[in-house]
């Protein structure tokens, strides 16, 4: 959902929420193919386990695969409908009331398939439905633990990558901020309203890096935060720094984490610009190319001493970890060398601020 134009997307943990749900939406395409494959697997495992002087009891797997489909996909195709219900329901309940059915789903159906196999042995119709029905218990309870861990799992995993979030954007390179405090103190006598725009350009990359309920804004805003910040770096480095934007207008929109370019903007004046006497420019470029959205950042070629490059590497890596965590394997942060110029390009999913995740 949105929020004053920003995407909120922690997760909702409300009873209410389907985002809170531990169960996967069954109805998904990959869930389904998931569903089928492991009941395809576990038919194998029964079949060889009943063969005798072979290695798989092909009659009997393909009654057990014929079975297990049957009740596996409709049993899913039941919690899929019933999720909006479950999902009003504490843990504890929501397992039992997906045990309760999955249990009728394949009470009815082994008992119809026991019928048909042992149209005169009651005794070993309802053999077959009880020894079903164990096999459906135990193994929807394995089934439900795993996705109760999975979920567990994830949780952990968004909160400490919300951890890692909030302490990146708290982040504000103390070199910058002394920097910038001598620059406005020695602009304040000589040229008042320069010294004024500079305190403004400053208190926003602090609202910026203090600010840790947004998990995505609009490109736009992000590019207006660099500027800002390069505005200052501008007041100290003068004509040594120049700066070339390449930007599309109408990417404004696009969804971005907040604080990602800025540390590469940084990066590209503190190892490309600033250890030059003459200084050189720094080109920020987006374009879009399909589904994907490209973030360039380029400065001048640093040199390769390690004291430079671990804070590099450091800032590549965070802003790496945030967009994985947020976009998933799509999203990726590479960097390159060509001749004289470094080049960090980031490529996100294209996603508007309008769009839901």
């Amino acid at each position: 959902m949105t929020t004053g134009g920003h995407i909120n997307t922690g997760q909702d943990d409300t009873p209410g929420s389907v985002s809170g749900f531990f169960v996967p939406d069954l109805c998904r395409v990959r869930s389904v193919f998931l569903l089928v494959v492991s009941s395809e697997l576990t038919a194998l495992l029964l079949a060889m386990a009943h063969a005798r002087g072979q290695w798989v009891d092909w009659n009997y797997f393909g009654l057990v695969s014929l079975l297990a489909q049957w009740t596996v996909l409709t049993s899913a195709a039941l919690i899929c409908l019933a999720r909006p219900w479950l999902t009003r329901l504490t843990t504890t309940r929501a397992t039992l009331a997906m045990v309760a059915l999955v249990i009728a789903d394949v009470a009815l159906f082994s008992g119809l398939a026991s019928r048909f196999l042992f149209p005169d042995e009651p005794a070993s119709q309802w053999q077959a439905v009880g020894k079903s029905l164990l096999i459906a218990v135990i193994a929807t309870l394995m089934v439900l633990r795993y996705f109760y861990l999975q979920d567990q799992w994830r949780q952990q995993k968004q909160a400490e990558m919300t951890y890692r979030l909030t302490a990146l954007q708290a982040r504000i390179h103390p070199h910058f901020l002394f920097n910038s405090m001598n620059t406005i103190a020695s602009l304040i006598s000589t040229r008042p309203e320069q010294a004024e725009d500079a305190v403004i350009d400053l208190s926003e990359l602090f609202r910026a890096s203090l600010n840790t309920s947004e998990r995505l804004v609009p490109l736009r805003e992000e590019l207006a935060l660099c500027r800002r910040y390069l505005a200052l770096e501008q007041l100290r480095l003068g004509d040594r720094l120049q700066v070339d934007w390449r930007t599309d207008e109408t990417l404004g929109d696009q969804a971005i984490p907040p604080l990602t370019l800025q540390p590469l903007v940084e990066n590209a004046i503190y190892h490309g610009i600033q250890p030059r006497p003459s200084g050189g420019t720094v080109v920020i470029e987006s374009q879009r190319s399909g589904q994907y959205v490209y973030l360039l950042v380029q400065n001048p070629k640093p040199d390769s001493g390690a004291s430079q490059h671990r804070g590099n590497r450091v800032a590549l890596a965070n802003i790496q970890a945030r967009i994985q965590a947020l976009f998933g394997e799509t999203a990726v942060l590479k960097h390159s060398h060509q001749g004289d110029r470094y080049t960090v390009t980031l490529r996100l999913p294209w996603q508007t601020t309008g769009m839901p995740r």
